[in-house]
């Protein structure tokens, strides 16, 4: 049975505190059911400039506080968290205490970590990605630990935890648990672990191209729906699949916009339509499309960005719940 529609905004960017709280507030009115931004750190410069990522101008888990503050239903996370920027238990710590302060509003993602220059230009080391991963994998430990009962008692070459219990505990039984990527290791872990998985290119890369959007193809994206499935064997019909729709815009003028867009990413307009990443058409084929993929796909989780989110609210309010 497919699970019911949900939506989001994520948002990079804020120009004062009272925007940011404003976007929060916008976002719940419309109807989102949560309210994310992602983990970067550098501003304008050379590092930022090779990564041809734009600039995130608040800092994860303030914002997320902030955010949880100026409202009062909507969900509040990040598309994802960055497990090698922070010490594994201080990052339960602070997750566990925005869940506590939000009344159980927080949606918690992690990440491996993937923008090459970011990691330099901060002097974290770029490790190999099967060491990333490696450090994701005993991060959610910690997490899961510290969100359940008794003594943390965790320590590898990547995390220590020992001898205490985390505190304080959730609201809810546990926050649910979104992990995030696009390469098959990750997505398999994903499937075994979490509540949320969030559909990504493959940034193996280090930094935003054609070649991680060409890794989201349709035909590709049912290779990882299969990487999910393999991970997650019996428990997969529990998953919620969300996906970032990077690429939205409502209109009316679907083959001209098409047209226009598809060569920034080396596709053709046919390839571009059909990219899961991409929702570009009137409200209506949008919300066609959704069940389309829904129903091939098993993605009920859909997250636009913040330049969208008004544009996009009436699909929102058509398809939300159902």
């Amino acid at each position: 049975m497919s699970k019911p529609f949900r939506f989001a905004v994520q948002s990079y960017a804020a120009t004062s505190g009272a925007d940011w709280r404003e976007q929060a507030r916008t976002a719940e009115a419309l109807g989102y059911s949560a309210f994310h931004l992602a983990d970067h750190v550098i501003g304008d410069g050379p590092a930022l400039a090779a990564t041809h990522h734009p600039v995130q101008t608040v800092a994860a888990i303030p914002a997320m506080v902030v955010a949880a503050e100026a409202t009062s239903t909507i969900k509040v996370g990040c598309r994802v968290l960055c497990c090698d920027y922070r010490n594994a238990a201080i990052l339960a710590k602070e997750l566990a205490t925005i869940d506590f302060f939000s009344d159980g509003r927080l949606e918690m993602g992690l990440g491996a970590g993937w923008l090459a220059n970011e990691y330099e230009a901060i002097g974290v080391p770029f490790r190999s990605a099967g060491e990333r991963i490696d450090r994701l994998e005993s991060t959610i430990a910690v997490v899961r630990a510290h969100f359940g009962d008794g003594q943390i008692d965790i320590h590898d070459e990547h995390v220590h935890a020992v001898g205490f219990e985390g505190v304080p505990k959730p609201v809810n039984p546990r926050p649910p648990l979104m992990i995030g990527g696009g390469a098959r290791r990750v997505l398999g872990i994903a499937g075994r672990e979490a509540d949320i998985v969030s559909l990504n290119f493959n940034n193996s890369s280090g930094k935003i191209g054609p070649a991680g959007v060409g890794s989201s193809t349709a035909a590709l994206t049912d290779e990882k729906i299969g990487w999910i499935r393999d991970g997650a064997g019996a428990r997969f019909d529990e998953i919620e699949i969300e996906i970032g729709a990077y690429f939205t815009v409502v209109t009316d003028k679907r083959d001209d916009t098409l047209a226009q867009m598809a060569p920034m990413f080396g596709l053709a307009p046919d390839v571009l339509a059909d990219h899961p990443h991409a929702l570009i058409g009137s409200v209506g084929y949008i919300g066609d499309e959704l069940a389309r993929r829904r129903d091939r796909y098993g993605i009920s989780y859909i997250t636009v960005g913040r330049a969208t989110m008004e544009t996009f609210a009436p699909v929102v309010a058509k398809l939300a719940g159902t």
